[in-house]
């Protein structure tokens, strides 16, 4: 039976707080940080709560303050101005992808790419989606883009594994499919949620490290 792979792509693969990093200094200037050391994830396009300004940084030297959530929607309605931005970002492991086309080719896996990112200007966003990893060297993929639960796509999908940087996702592919997450950790290792691995959350610390223990298992 052919063993099926599934991979998130933002925070991933894909260096998204990078590139809004970016937009957000264009629009707001060099004082702004995405988020703050120790901070959770950018929140998302539909955050809804204000504030005046989100925590400093840990750094009082750096005086760096994280977005307000208006800024926020401001910097997400901004983004969906931007023609092909999901094709504007970098990898954050270069070489990764090129590494699972490899690991795909040489171990016959089904690999699907999953997604939620939000649309924006110019092609839709799996084409975007698809000509980035094409771009970085996987030939022909295959590109989900979510608008639900992710564990009870990866269900649907019979995916034996699920490659994603966020726990929230991994506890929900827990609750709703039999796919084994691996949550992509790359803040630091004493920072990985507490009971995780109770949660039978399998936890790596690079794309590299994952596919190594892909290899591993699948006995190569």
């Amino acid at each position: 039976m052919t063993f099926r792979l599934g991979c998130d792509l933002d925070g991933t693969l894909a260096d998204m707080e990078g590139a809004l990093q970016r937009e957000a200094t264009a629009l707001f200037g060099p004082d702004v940080v995405l988020r703050p050391s120790g901070s959770p994830h950018l929140e998302s396009p539909d955050a809804t709560e204000d504030s005046s300004a989100a925590p400093a940084t840990a750094d009082p030297a750096v005086r760096k303050k994280g977005l307000s959530a208006r800024q926020v929607r401001q910097l997400w309605a901004h983004v969906a101005t931007i023609d092909n931005f999901w094709t504007t970002l970098d990898e954050i492991e270069p070489g990764a992808v090129a590494s699972l086309s490899e690991l795909r080719l040489g171990l016959k896996l089904e690999i699907v790419f999953l997604t939620q990112r939000p649309e924006t200007a110019g092609e839709s966003t799996q084409l975007q989606s698809q000509r980035w990893l094409a771009a970085h060297g996987f030939e022909l993929p295959s590109v989900c883009v979510l608008r639900g639960s992710r564990g009870k796509a990866t269900a649907t999908l019979r995916m034996d594994v699920l490659l994603d940087d966020r726990p929230e996702n991994c506890l929900d592919v827990i609750s709703d499919s039999k796919t084994k997450p691996i949550l992509v950790w790359r803040d630091p290792a004493d920072s990985v949620p507490p009971g995780a691995a109770r949660l039978g959350i399998e936890t790596v610390f690079s794309i590299a490290e994952g596919l190594e223990r892909l290899r591993r298992s699948l006995g190569t």
